[in-house]
């Protein structure tokens, strides 16, 4: 990448960068789950882009500022980051070659992996259930999961099953009972423990504040 040059990066997508530009270098992340992006969700677990990078010379001088404003906003003002990310998304978006992610690195493992969790969070999964599907041993999954991923297979599984929640929770009016069954968890007793560690905010609290954020 080079200076002002922007980088997608999709859900489920293996990827490394290198700046090119020599000298001193800042690099702006803006990492959202794609449900966050609700408009465009269903094209991000679905297809990639086939070249990730938009060139400075193509990018939209109001990308810029929108995104210097994402930068400005207060972390509790979710639903003024997620508009603006819609816009950064919608300006890009036909800027990039999409192809379908079966043709993106379907033979390496970890794209296997964690394309795998993402295809089955909501059902009922083991680690020896996922480690047959993809015809490997149990032990290597486990230690792909530690050495890659830094988690073990409970806590990237709980991870892909609390991203979908909190979009629930965020975007619909749907009972706690459903979100926490639709999303992959057994009980809502263990759905509140994990979200509660995560998020050191109970369900129900994180909605109402997500409700008081759209109301001010």
């Amino acid at each position: 990448m080079e200076k002002g040059d922007i980088g997608f990066v999709f859900p489920n997508v293996i990827h490394h960068y290198q700046v090119l530009t020599p000298g001193v270098n800042t690099v702006t992340y803006l990492i959202a789950s794609p449900f966050t992006i609700a408009k465009f969700a269903d094209i991000m677990q679905s297809m990639a882009p086939e070249y990730p990078i938009i060139t400075a010379e193509k990018v939209e001088s109001e990308v810029y500022r929108v995104i210097n404003a994402i930068l400005e906003t207060e972390q509790s003002d979710i639903t003024v980051a997620q508009a603006y990310l819609q816009i950064v998304f919608a300006r890009c978006i036909g800027k990039l070659n999409l192809v379908e992610k079966s043709h993106v690195g379907s033979k390496d493992l970890i794209y296997q992996t964690v394309s795998y969790v993402s295809a089955n969070f909501k059902k009922k999964l083991s680690l020896e259930e996922m480690a047959k599907d993809l015809g490997v041993s149990k032990y290597v999954l486990s230690r792909l999961f530690s050495k890659i991923f830094h988690r073990n297979f409970n806590q990237y599984l709980n991870d892909a099953r609390l991203n979908y929640a909190c979009h629930r929770l965020e975007n619909t009016s749907d009972s706690i009972t459903n979100i926490c069954l639709d999303s992959g968890f057994e009980s809502q007793r263990t759905f509140n423990r994990v979200f509660k560690e995560r998020y050191k905010i109970s369900p129900s609290d994180y909605r109402s504040t997500c409700v008081k954020d759209m109301q001010s």
